[in-house]
């Protein structure tokens, strides 16, 4: 973090701003992405990307990612917007087109929505981002503005991002089953994501983020921070890497419960995963096809339920005793950093209920290091999974309804049915719900709201249809 006048030593106001600037961006020739913005003329931030080694970038490269690499300027800022999310935006260069325009108007309105309402602010952030009809470029070959990418038949190369975490795992063993060649993506080597790929034994691609150094500084000082549609940022920096790297596909592992808000505020669902979304999804998919970004993306998971998917990673044993889904080994601070599952999250607790089901406790409890159903004083997080005495947590869990079919399987199972967990949730959290809440074959079924290229749909059919 730079300025341009004194660094300021008292606490940061967030009201003393009015423009949030996109100033430069630069792509070298050995993969280093330089991302440049500014509050005001006052503070100015620099984001790093470096992709993965072996990246070469030619002119010619160069030219053909220019529109690749301008949405990831644009949609990364959102980390830097929102420590005073001032009214108003500006563009130094070259304009998005109408669909790309509105991506990001979406990601700066309804991807911070969980950071407003935890913030509570007076309203939503909506700025308005300046467009030209058509996305011309610093390049300046024009793109055809508005319609949607139509859905890939057969994807020829296929770079699947991973995290560490069951669905990744899911979304790359369908494709392995389908003979195309793939490759897994990640932004750092966090220990999950190590292990995951070693497991996999694939072809890594292995990015790495740097913040700017000064926004922790300014968080302190009073900078507004919270949630950040990161999904997006990830998505952007995994499709110039598979440009540069001759991947035709990004297969994101992003679910139907994806879409699915937490609380309604200020006029729209506010959405944890809200960069995870089929909406979100379809507007990449749009801004991707006007700027005539080659690569193409898509959900794998999308038609399939979290249930769903855990019932298939069941299956795969072998991945068991290094996944981990629990956010807290992913902190910045390596102080705060857990080793595995912290025990005590909602998404601890989530992925331990949706993977009971199918999974005896004592392999549960080796696996996590602890029997989270058993412990008494857990009955009230597993509760607010099915929004029982409170709003669904603002985390990466899937759909009330799907918790209480996990719910309901358990307490059928003579091996879960008297944990002590389990029994309050039956007595307590299941009569606060009608009956047909959590209907098992409507929370497995596949839906058919997706962009699953037609080449990989019996794949996934087979993994989660059954």
């Amino acid at each position: 973090m730079s300025t341009d006048a004194a660094q300021p030593t008292e606490r940061f106001d967030p009201a003393a701003f009015s423009s949030f600037r996109f100033t430069t961006r630069a792509l070298s020739d050995d993969g280093v992405v330089t991302l440049g913005y500014a509050l005001d003329d006052a503070i100015a931030f620099e984001e790093r990307f470096t992709l993965p080694a072996g990246t070469r970038v030619s002119d010619a490269d160069r030219a053909r990612v220019d529109g690749l690499l301008a949405l990831l300027h644009w949609v990364t800022g959102v980390s830097y917007f929102k420590t005073a999310a001032p009214p108003a935006v500006a563009l130094e260069g070259a304009h998005p087109g109408p669909a790309a325009a509105a991506l990001l108007e979406a990601l700066y309105s309804e991807g911070l929505g969980e950071f407003a309402f935890t913030n509570r602010l007076d309203a939503l952030p909506r700025p308005v981002f300046p467009r030209d009809g058509t996305w011309a470029g610093e390049a300046g070959a024009a793109a055809a503005p508005g319609a949607a990418r139509p859905r890939a038949q057969a994807p020829r190369r296929v770079l699947v991002p991973v995290g560490g975490g069951k669905d990744s795992v899911v979304a790359l063993e369908a494709v392995r089953r389908s003979g195309i060649e793939l490759a897994l993506f990640s932004i750092g080597d966090a220990a999950p994501i190590v292990r995951t790929v070693e497991v996999a034994g694939l072809p890594h691609l292995l990015a790495r983020r740097r913040l700017d150094p000064g926004i922790g500084a300014l968080n302190r000082a009073g900078a507004l921070n919270g949630h950040v549609p990161v999904t997006a940022i990830v998505s952007c920096v995994a499709l110039l890497t598979a440009a540069l790297h001759d991947y035709d596909a990004v297969a994101l592992a992003n679910e139907r419960s994806a879409s699915q808000g937490n609380v309604a505020w200020d006029g729209i669902d506010v959405n944890h995963q809200f960069s995870k979304s089929l909406r979100a999804e379809r507007l990449l998919r749009a801004a991707l096809a006007e700027v005539g970004a080659p690569p193409d993306l898509f959900s794998l998971l999308r038609p399939a339920s979290e249930l769903a998917i855990a019932r298939a990673f069941s299956r795969f044993e072998q991945y068991h005793p290094v996944f981990t889904s629990c956010n807290a080994i992913f902190r910045i601070d390596p102080a705060l950093r857990a080793r595995s599952w912290c025990g005590d999250c909602p998404k601890c607790r989530f992925v331990y209920l949706i993977l009971a089901p199918f999974n005896a406790p004592a392999h549960l409890a080796e696996v996590f290091g602890r029997d989270l159903l058993a412990e008494p004083q857990q009955y009230d997080g597993f509760a607010l999974l099915t929004a029982t005495g409170g709003h669904k947590p603002f985390e990466c869990v899937g759909e009330e309804q799907e918790s209480l079919a996990a719910i309901r399987l358990i307490a059928a199972q003579e091996q879960w049915r008297d944990h002590a967990v389990v029994r309050r949730l039956v007595d307590e959290a299941l009569p606060a719900h009608p009956p047909a809440d959590g209907d098992l074959d409507a929370v497995l079924a596949l839906s058919d709201e997706h962009d699953v290229p037609d080449a990989l749909m019996p794949h996934v059919r087979a993994l989660l249809g059954a």
